[in-house]
């Protein structure tokens, strides 16, 4: 990951950064954003696209949420199957979720359930960000929007608010398509060290422009080029009041951060950086490992994230996102419908969820299924691939298309190449 203040650092190809153009005490932390700037734009003179306006936040929920305690609920199964939760209507009919989720009933005409989603069994976020299981290294979706269509503004065009270092390296992409990880108690990363004045930096900036001989080769299609303009980029961008404020969810309103809730501020926080331009965002959100003690997990949990799903859906519509800003909301797989004897669930791969909006997609449905006891889906099932493959269509990305892995073979953006035909 790239971040501001880091300690040292390793791009994907192994070779190690040390905040090399920190000159002296910069005190603007490593100007990892310049590598990023540079990267990126050796990446467009390849033939990257330009912009399309359009966004995705991904939302992942940790350690496997139960899909029969949230969106695919099963009343009229045995006990050890339904567990201790109901359902309740939602304003679609014919569609039910939890009971601890009434304000997401309230808008499910502005979300789409994919049940009986099938999984493959790891504890990693590997499978739904790529689309290949963990064994198989492949580029993450953010980084491949990024490799495809490059910087859109002074912002990175992919932020990760979980920092999931594993499930979001950019393998063949390249270093420069790696996400930019907002670190650090109140992102003060983003701003100037105490003591730094802008004076004082546009100082470090006359000399930086000197030194023309600083080079250093950081990933394996060639050496570093542009050192001077890319890190004058990266200050502009530190120093460049838009930029810092659209991570600052401080700047909303008092009643939109209410809306959301102190735990969903990662939810707002998604929501500036994908109004401002950003392409992908990616968060996580609480801990659904749940082999014990499931119900009450449940009783705690759901509230706080129905809260944060309703405020994010409704804030994009209300703002007119909802067409250019598709959300995705899953886990790495759902847990086993049958209740152990520690009332709780553990890992199931065959049979899980995924939630969707915005997008432009077709809302206010739940697609596919599964048995009466939840176990399998019915018919053909709904595999990652085929979300992710939704997703780039939504960003205008050709999943045809192929780009050279690191010994130069030509790779697919994804192998399963079919889309949810019921959401486009």
């Amino acid at each position: 990951m790239l971040t501001f203040f880091g300690r040292q650092q390793q791009y994907c190809d192994g070779v190690s950064r040390r905040d090399f153009l920190r000159v002296g005490a910069l005190a603007v932390g490593g100007l990892t954003m310049a590598d990023v700037l540079r990267l990126q734009a050796e990446g467009a003179s390849a033939g990257q696209s330009p912009a399309r306006g359009k966004s995705v936040i991904m939302i992942y929920l940790p350690g496997g949420p139960p899909h029969m305690d949230m969106y695919d609920m099963k009343p009229m199964a045995a006990r050890e199957f339904r567990g201790e939760l109901n359902p309740i209507n939602t304003n679609v009919p014919g569609v039910e979720i939890c009971e601890l989720m009434p304000r997401q009933a309230k808008i499910m005409d502005k979300l789409a359930i994919l049940r009986g989603v099938k999984f493959v069994d790891e504890h990693s976020a590997h499978m739904v960000m790529t689309g290949y299981p963990d064994r198989v290294r492949r580029p993450c979706f953010g980084s491949m929007v990024s490799y495809r269509q490059g910087r859109q503004n002074g912002l990175p065009p992919y932020v990760s608010l979980m920092n999931n270092k594993d499930a979001e390296d950019p393998e063949y992409c390249g270093a420069a398509h790696r996400p930019f990880v907002p670190s650090g108690p109140g992102l003060d990363n983003l701003s100037l060290t105490s003591g730094v004045s802008l004076d004082r930096l546009d100082n470090r900036k006359e000399l930086l422009k000197n030194l023309d001989t600083i080079r250093r080769e950081v990933d394996y299609r060639g050496a570093m080029t542009g050192v001077d303009a890319f890190t004058v980029r990266a200050l502009d961008m530190i120093t460049t009041k838009e930029a810092r404020e659209a991570f600052d969810v401080e700047k909303e309103p008092r009643d939109v951060q209410q809306r959301y809730g102190r735990e969903n501020r990662d939810f707002l926080r998604a929501r500036r950086l994908v109004e401002a331009g950003v392409s992908v965002v990616t968060l996580a959100t609480g801990g659904w490992d749940t082999h014990g003690d499931n119900f009450n997990s449940m009783r705690k949990q759901l509230p706080r994230l129905d809260q944060g799903i309703h405020a994010l859906v409704t804030d994009l519509h209300e703002r007119g996102l909802d067409k250019d800003v598709a959300v995705v909301m899953w886990g790495e797989f759902g847990r086993t419908p049958r209740v152990n004897s520690g009332a709780g669930r553990d890992h199931w791969a065959p049979a899980g969820f995924a939630l969707m909006a915005g997008g432009g997609m077709k809302m206010g449905q739940a697609i596919g299924e599964t048995d009466a006891r939840g176990e399998r889906p019915i018919g053909r099932g709904i595999t990652p691939s085929n979300v992710l493959a939704t997703l780039y269509r939504h960003m205008g990305i050709d999943t045809q298309a192929t780009l050279p892995d690191h010994n130069g073979r030509p790779m697919y953006v994804l192998e399963d190449r079919e889309v949810v035909a019921e959401l486009v």
